[in-house]
C-alpha cells in the first residue's frame, strides 16, 4: 500500500458541516452526573476500524469507536450517545442491513463481543471471554440472526454464534493454520449465510457451516506465480451477487475473481484463483456490495461503482478527503422517497444517458477526516477532521471553553468544547511532532514544544507564528512548558535532563497592538539534573511576590533556580535540595493555600504523597496516595471559581486512570476516585479553566475524552466511608479485628512501659499518645526498620503547633501538665535553660530549625498561651 506519509492532508476549502449551536447544551447531565468523574464527549476514532453509517431515510447518524468507547454521533444535531461497556481497545464492529443492530468487540484480557439495540442504545447480549485474546473481525448476516467472528490470538479460531439465543457458546469454531496468516477481514455471503469469506495479507480462506456437521473451508493457492504477475496484499472480500464467484482485492489495485473448484462437488466453497484482474495503478482498500453494485475505495480517495461484470459505472475523484478505508451506506425503507436534484447529479455515461443514482454514504479516511455524500455522490459535507496519529499535547485556555490540541504529525486544532465545534486548525510540518502546548495566563499566545527541541509561540486566534523563527536553544524533546504568573517568564524542561528560561519581552506591547519585537527572549538554560525531569512548576515567594520557579527529577532533587539574578545565557541555581532516599518523585504541584506557608505537593513511586515547606525544603507530611494499580503519572490542582478556602481537590493520572482526590490529604482511601479511561494508556490530561471538565488524551491511539466532574459525589463517598479511623481499618490486613491490628494495641501499650521504664513500681498512667521518640521502636516491632533519614523525615512532620508541642515535650513541660501553675513552668524553665543558652540559639544550634522560621514559631507559641490550651505550656513566659 502507498506510504501515507506522502499523502497530503485532506485540502481546507470544503467547509465543515454547520451544526445547531442551540444544542442543548446539559442533555441529560442529571441522570448521567451520578459519578465523580463521567464521560460526556470523544474527540477522535479509531481510525483503522471505519465508520458504520446508521442514517435511515432522512436522519443523519453514524458509528465509530473511539478507544474502548463506542460513539454514535447524531451529526445534524452534534450530540453523541456514549456506548460503555468494553475493557479494551475496541477492534472491529458491524452493524445489521437495518441499521438496528450493533456489534463491538474488543482484542485484549477479559475481551467480550456485545450487541447493542441502537433504539434504547444498551446491550441487549454479551459474551464474555468469547475469544482469548479478544476478537479481530465481525460480521452480522443480512437477516442478523448470526453473527461470525475471528479471534485474535493464534492458532486463530472462528466462530459462528446464534445471538438472538440464551446460549453462551458459539454454534461451530474452526481453527486455523497460523500459516495462513491473521485473517482480519470477514464477510458473510449475502445470498447465503451460511458461507463465508475470510482473508488476510496472503490468504484467502471460504468456509461453508452447518448446525450438523460445523466447519468446511478451503484455502486456495494464490501468489505471484500463480498468474506470472505480482498480487500484491490481499485487502478484503466479498461474495459477487447471483454468481458463484468471489472477488479480493489487492494493495497493487488487482481484483482476484474466485471460482468454484468442482461444479460437481458438494461444496461450493471449495474455490480457486480464476483471474487476476489488473483493475487500476493504486491500492483498493475497500470492496463491498451495495444493491446491485460493487463499490471500491481506493488509497487516492477516488469512489468508483462498478457492476457485476467490473464495468465501471461512476468514479468520484474530486472528494480529496485522503486514502479511504472506509465506505458505509445509508438505509432507506420502502416507503420513503428521497428529494434528488438531478440538476447536479452526473451522468453515467460519457454520452447522453440516464443520471446515476446511489444511496448516500460515508465515506472514512486514514486522515481522519469523514465525510457524508449527499445527491449522488454530488455533494460533500465534512463531518469531522479528526486527529490521524497519536495525541500527547493538550492545553485549555485559561478564561475561554476553548482546548487546543495537538498530534505526532504536526497536525494542530483549536476546539469550543462547549459548543463541540473546531475553531480553526494548523498543520506543521510533518515531521514535527507536538509533544507541549501551553496556554499563557492571559490567553492570547500558545507556546508549542516540538520533539525536535523547537519552540514556536503562536496567536491563540488564528494559530499565526508570532516568532520569526522557532527558538531551537533546545537540543532534544520538549517535554514541560510553563508561564509565570504574569507571564514575564516562559520555561521548558527537556528530554535531556535540561530546563531553558525565555524572559518577556517588555518593548513588546501586545495590548496596543504595537509590536516591536518578538514576545519572549532566551534568557538561559541550566542541566541540574540527571534523570528524567517529571515536573516544572512557576510559584512566587509569600513574603515578597517574587517569581519562583522549581523542576524536580526522577534523580529525586528538588531545583529552584534564582531568576532575579540571572542573566542572559546564565541561568543560576538558587537551591537543589534531595527529598527522597529511596522512592522516585514522579509528579509534583502547588498545594492549595491553608496557611501563611506555602507547600508543594509530590506523589513517588512508594504511592506516598509528601508535602514540603516550599522555603524550607523540609517535609511537613506523608500520607498514603491512591491504590488503583499503578503509580500516579501527573498530579494538578483543580481550579475553582470560588473563594480559595473552599473545599479545593486534586485530579490525577495513572497508567490507565484519572482520578480525583479531596483536600486535605489525609490518606483516607475514601477522599478519592479513579475511573478506568483509556486501555492503552493516558498520555496526558487538563482541566478547564473553571474546573467543571477534564480532558484526557490517549497517546497512541489518537483519542481524546471530555469528562464531566461531579464534586458531590466524591463528597458522598467521603461521608458514606465513615469518620474519625473507621475509614483507616480497611488499609490494615484482617481490619480492626485482625491479628496485625491487635498486635499495634500491645506495641502501643509496650511503648509506654517502655518509655517509663519497664522496672517501675508506681502507678502507670494509660495515656491515648506515646511520645514521638517512641515511634520508631514502635515502627521496628511492626516489622519496619526506618533509616536515619527516614526518621529525620518523620521528625519533620510537624505543623507550628505540633512544633511548640515537642518543643514542649523535649523540656518536660508536658508531663502531668494538668498539675503545673504558670509559676511552676516558669521554675522549670529556669532549672532547665541554661543563662547562656537563649531561645534562638536553642532553636536554631539544638532543634536546627531555621532562623527564618523563629518568628513564625514564636508567634504560634503566643497564640497557643492566649487561647490557654492547656496540652501545652508557652516557655517564653
Amino acid at each position: 500500500m502507498e506510504s501515507e506519509s506522502n499523502i497530503p492532508r485532506a485540502p481546507t476549502p470544503i467547509p465543515m458541516m454547520q451544526f445547531n449551536e442551540n444544542t442543548k447544551k446539559d442533555q441529560n447531565e442529571t441522570n448521567h452526573n451520578l459519578t465523580a468523574l463521567n464521560l460526556s464527549w470523544c474527540f477522535g476514532y479509531n481510525k483503522n476500524i471505519g465508520i458504520q453509517n446508521l442514517c435511515i431515510n432522512e436522519s443523519k447518524k453514524l458509528f465509530f469507536a473511539s478507544s474502548h468507547i463506542g460513539v454514535v454521533n447524531d451529526f445534524a444535531s452534534n450530540e453523541q450517545k456514549l456506548l460503555q461497556g468494553h475493557r479494551n481497545f475496541i477492534s472491529c464492529c458491524a452493524v445489521s442491513e437495518d441499521k438496528r443492530w450493533l456489534v463491538t468487540a474488543d482484542a485484549g484480557n477479559d475481551s467480550t463481543i456485545i450487541v447493542w439495540d441502537l433504539n434504547s442504545y444498551v446491550p441487549v447480549q454479551t459474551y464474555f471471554n468469547s475469544h482469548l485474546e479478544g476478537t479481530l473481525s465481525v460480521a452480522i448476516t443480512p437477516d442478523s440472526k448470526y453473527l461470525a467472528s475471528i479471534s485474535a490470538q493464534y492458532p486463530q479460531v472462528l466462530a459462528v454464534w446464534e445471538w438472538t439465543t440464551d446460549s453462551e457458546v458459539p454454534i461451530c469454531t474452526a481453527e486455523l493454520d497460523p500459516e495462513y496468516g491473521p485473517q482480519s477481514n470477514i464477510r458473510f455471503n449475502l445470498e447465503n449465510t451460511f458461507q463465508i469469506v475470510t482473508n488476510s495479507y496472503s490468504q484467502t480462506i471460504f468456509y461453508e457451516w452447518s448446525f450438523d456437521q460445523g466447519f468446511v473451508y478451503y484455502a486456495p493457492v494464490l501468489n505471484d506465480t500463480t498468474f506470472n504477475k505480482p498480487v500484491g496484499r490481499l485487502t478484503q472480500s466479498i461474495f459477487q451477487l447471483n454468481s458463484s464467484r468471489a472477488l479480493s482485492a489487492t494493495s497493487l489495485g488487482n481484483i482476484v475473481v474466485w471460482e468454484t473448484a468442482d461444479t460437481k462437488g458438494a461444496s461450493k466453497a471449495n474455490k480457486k484463483a480464476f483471474k487476476l484482474f489488473k483493475f487500476q495503478d493504486k491500492a483498493i482498500n475497500v470492496l463491498k456490495l451495495m444493491n446491485e453494485f460493487i463499490v471500491i475505495g481506493d488509497s487516492e480517495g477516488h469512489v468508483k461503482f462498478v457492476d457485476q461484470q467490473l464495468h465501471i459505472l461512476m468514479w468520484f475523484k474530486h472528494f480529496n478527503l485522503g486514502p479511504i478505508n472506509s465506505l458505509s451506506f445509508s438505509q432507506t425503507t420502502k416507503d420513503f422517497k428521497p428529494t434528488i436534484d438531478f440538476s447536479v447529479v452526473d451522468n453515467d455515461a460519457t454520452i447522453e444517458y440516464e443520471k446515476f443514482v446511489c444511496k448516500d454514504f460515508i465515506i472514512g479516511a486514514t486522515t481522519g477526516v469523514v465525510g457524508h455524500i449527499t445527491q449522488s455522490g454530488s455533494k460533500i459535507d465534512i463531518i469531522s477532521k479528526a486527529s490521524d496519529n497519536s495525541v500527547i499535547a493538550l492545553d485549555t485556555h485559561p478564561s475561554l471553553t476553548r482546548i487546543c490540541f495537538g498530534n505526532s504529525t504536526g497536525y494542530l486544532q483549536l476546539w469550543d468544547y462547549e459548543t463541540k465545534i473546531m475553531l480553526c486548525s494548523r498543520n506543521f510540518n510533518r515531521s514535527l511532532q507536538i509533544t507541549c502546548i501551553k496556554f499563557n495566563p492571559k490567553g492570547d499566545l500558545i507556546a508549542i514544544g516540538f520533539h525536535n527541541g523547537q519552540m514556536q509561540i503562536i496567536d491563540s486566534i488564528s494559530l499565526d507564528d508570532c516568532l520569526n523563527s522557532p527558538f531551537i536553544y533546545s537540543k532534544d524533546s520538549i517535554t514541560h512548558i510553563e508561564f509565570s504568573e504574569d507571564s514575564s517568564f516562559l520555561a521548558t524542561a527537556e528530554a535531556d535532563f535540561t530546563v531553558s528560561v525565555y524572559k518577556y519581552n517588555f518593548m513588546s506591547d501586545r495590548d496596543n497592538m504595537k509590536i516591536a519585537s518578538e514576545p519572549y527572549t532566551f534568557l538561559g538554560r541550566y542541566r541540574a539534573h540527571y534523570k528524567e525531569i517529571v515536573s516544572l512548576m512557576f510559584g512566587i515567594y509569600p513574603d515578597n511576590g517574587e517569581i519562583r520557579l522549581f523542576s524536580l527529577g526522577k534523580d529525586r532533587v528538588l531545583v529552584e533556580y534564582d531568576l532575579i539574578n540571572s542573566n542572559y545565557d546564565d541561568l543560576l541555581i538558587k537551591e537543589k535540595t534531595k527529598i527522597e532516599q529511596y522512592a522516585v518523585p514522579l509528579a509534583m504541584a502547588w498545594h492549595p493555600p491553608t496557611s501563611t506557608e506555602s507547600f508543594v505537593v509530590t506523589i513517588n513511586n512508594e504511592w506516598k504523597y509528601k508535602i514540603y515547606n516550599s522555603i524550607t525544603k523540609m517535609c511537613r507530611k506523608t500520607l498514603l496516595g491512591p491504590t488503583f494499580g499503578s503509580f500516579l503519572k501527573k498530579i494538578a490542582i483543580l481550579p475553582t471559581q470560588g473563594q480559595l478556602t473552599e473545599n479545593r481537590y486534586m485530579i490525577y493520572i495513572t497508567e490507565d486512570k484519572l482520578g480525583l482526590q479531596k483536600f486535605p490529604l489525609t490518606g483516607n482511601p475514601f477522599d478519592s476516585v479513579a475511573i478506568f479511561s483509556h486501555p492503552d494508556g493516558v498520555a496526558n490530561f487538563k482541566s478547564s479553566y473553571d474546573g467543571k471538565y477534564l480532558f484526557t488524551a490517549g497517546g497512541e491511539n489518537n483519542n481524546l475524552f471530555m469528562w464531566n466532574i461531579n464534586l458531590k459525589a466524591l463528597e458522598a463517598q467521603s461521608v458514606l466511608g465513615g469518620a474519625d479511623l473507621k475509614p483507616f481499618y480497611g488499609l490494615i490486613e484482617g481490619g480492626r479485628e485482625g491479628e496485625f491490628f491487635k498486635e499495634m494495641r500491645e506495641l502501643f501499650y509496650y511503648s509506654q512501659l517502655r518509655h517509663h521504664g519497664l522496672n517501675e513500681n508506681t502507678q502507670r498512667a494509660i495515656k491515648l499518645t506515646i511520645p514521638l521518640s517512641e515511634i520508631p521502636f514502635v515502627m521496628r516491632g511492626l516489622g519496619f526498620y526506618p533509616t536515619e533519614q527516614e526518621l529525620q523525615t518523620h521528625g519533620e512532620h510537624m505543623t507550628d503547633y505540633e512544633l511548640a508541642d515537642c518543643i514542649s515535650n523535649l523540656l518536660h513541660l508536658n508531663k502531668d501538665v494538668e498539675d503545673f501553675t504558670k509559676e511552676e513552668i516558669s521554675s522549670l524553665i529556669d532549672r532547665n535553660f541554661p543563662e547562656e543558652l537563649s531561645v534562638d540559639k536553642f532553636m536554631s544550634d539544638i532543634l536546627g530549625v531555621p532562623a527564618d522560621d523563629f518568628d513564625q514559631i514564636l508567634n504560634t507559641w503566643e497564640r497557643i498561651k492566649q487561647a490557654n490550651t492547656p496540652r501545652v505550656k508557652s516557655f517564653t513566659d
